[in-house]
């Protein structure tokens, strides 16, 4: 039947019409058979998203890569798959001990430690780390992996008569974050319901230590915002990286700070002029102390109860809190004086000297002719002296004149250099640009530091 009807619509088209149609089938045909055959499975794509380092997140400025993955392998390509044997290293363990719980001789210990070119790692274990054995049938090590830490591994591998050392290092990937917040109470409570770390808030206390007093220049709807660094490991938070970028507006005056790295230096912070956010002499010698007395050259001894120049700052705080020195500079004086009690005092340069008065105790090395870097620990919080109750006494002298702590004028450190300025300021206008992008709806005004 359908012979029949295909007959009968073939006569109704003319003869040249089914010659053309008969060449091309043929011509076809040939095309095909000449031709391989496709694969059987297509590649496919993954899409990784890379994390945001120098712009806003936002859906045009997210970078896209596409990465062909290898088609799936067939039965015969498929690898053995190694059935590891773990141990996690214990306080006193020995290579000896844990080889000996994985079902292990002395003499494979001797192996690996002898006939590998990397013996020094296995000498340095670790409570917690862990090592994985791949043991064959017949007893024999074929290969250990020794796992110092999420980022870090090395693998033994047995070929013949030695073992060929494969170590492995994985990078953090830096994610950038934004955070702000308006205090109403402190800094502290602020930055953790900001989803600050404890470390970040010290971090954002040290950046602005040298400009803001945060025991006495905090006030109710200060604020602050900053761009920073998360560090991840296969999607997942390691740890909090460093501040790139913030503000911090106090009592209605705004200060702003930019990360900046050069050659072997970490990272120091600089204002968007390319001054030194480190002056040299931090504002406060204590964290977060609260002031007792202040300066006043005609106050009331509470002790002796006699008009008494009170030439410093007392800075309240808990009995062997760590004082630091608020500069670089050399000890000229460790010991008892007087009235003072237990004493440090600091001389930096030629114009400068700080004293450290009540003490509980020095810290180790802290003594007459010792130099000392800024932020160093000298001391502790005591009462010792004529005191009524734990805390610092902190005087500040300029060319051998006693001054007020709070309000002397703190000199600046090195600017930017010169050959590197021009990048910086760049750098620095793409920041604070990206501070007020972050900000959504807050929009503070780009001011410097004056």
């Amino acid at each position: 039947m359908v012979t029949t009807q295909l007959a009968q619509a073939a006569k109704a088209y003319p003869k040249k019409h089914l010659a053309w149609v008969t060449a091309v089938s043929g011509l076809m045909l040939i095309i095909l058979a000449v031709l391989p055959a496709p694969p059987a499975s297509a590649k496919r794509t993954t899409i990784l998203l890379s994390p945001e380092i120098n712009n806003p997140p936002s859906p045009q400025n997210t970078l896209s890569t596409l990465i062909p993955t290898k088609p799936p392998s067939s039965p015969a390509e498929a690898k053995p798959q190694i059935h590891w044997v773990e141990q996690t290293v214990k306080a006193g363990d020995t290579l000896s001990h844990i080889f000996k719980r994985a079902g292990l001789s002395a003499q494979d210990v001797y192996n690996i430690t002898h006939y590998s070119d990397d013996s020094k790692t296995l000498s340095h274990l670790k409570p917690g780390q862990t090592l994985r054995f791949d043991i064959g049938k017949d007893k024999q090590l074929n290969k250990l992996q020794y796992i110092e830490s999420r980022l870090s591994s090395t693998l033994y591998v047995q070929r013949g008569d030695r073992f060929d050392i494969e170590k492995t290092t994985k990078k953090l990937v830096a994610f950038q974050k934004y955070s702000e917040a308006i205090i109403d109470s402190s800094l502290f409570n602020a930055g953790q319901r900001a989803g600050l770390s404890q470390n970040l808030i010290m971090e954002l206390a040290s950046v602005f230590g040298w400009d803001v007093d945060f025991a006495l220049d905090i006030r109710k709807g200060d604020s602050f915002k900053l761009i920073y660094e998360e560090m991840h490991l296969d999607g997942e938070k390691i740890k909090d990286g460093g501040i790139l970028a913030a503000q911090f507006i106090n009592q209605g005056k705004v200060f702003t700070a930019i990360r900046h790295e050069s050659g072997k230096n970490k990272g120091d912070y600089f204002t968007p002029e390319g001054h030194s956010m480190r002056k040299a002499f931090l504002r406060s010698p204590i964290n977060f102390a609260r002031i007792s007395s202040h300066f006043n050259l005609r106050r009331k001894h509470p002790v002796l109860h006699t008009i008494r120049a009170h030439k410093g700052t007392d800075y309240a705080a808990s009995r062997g809190t760590p004082i630091k020195s608020t500069g670089d500079g050399k000890i000229v004086y460790a010991g008892r004086k007087g009235g003072y009690g237990r004493v440090v005092i600091v001389q930096h340069g030629q114009r400068y000297r700080t004293l450290y008065a009540h003490l509980n105790g020095y810290a180790k090395g802290a003594r007459s002719g010792k130099r000392v870097k800024q932020g160093q620990t000298i001391g502790y919080v005591g009462s010792s002296g004529l005191a009524t109750g734990p805390h610092l006494h902190y005087e500040f002298y300029v060319n051998g004149s006693v001054r007020n702590p709070v309000t002397v004028s703190l000199p600046h450190a090195k600017p930017i250099s010169a050959n590197e300025k021009e990048a910086f300021l760049l750098h620095a206008t793409t920041m604070q640009e990206q501070l007020v992008a972050y900000a959504g709806t807050i929009h503070p005004t780009l001011a410097s530091n004056n």
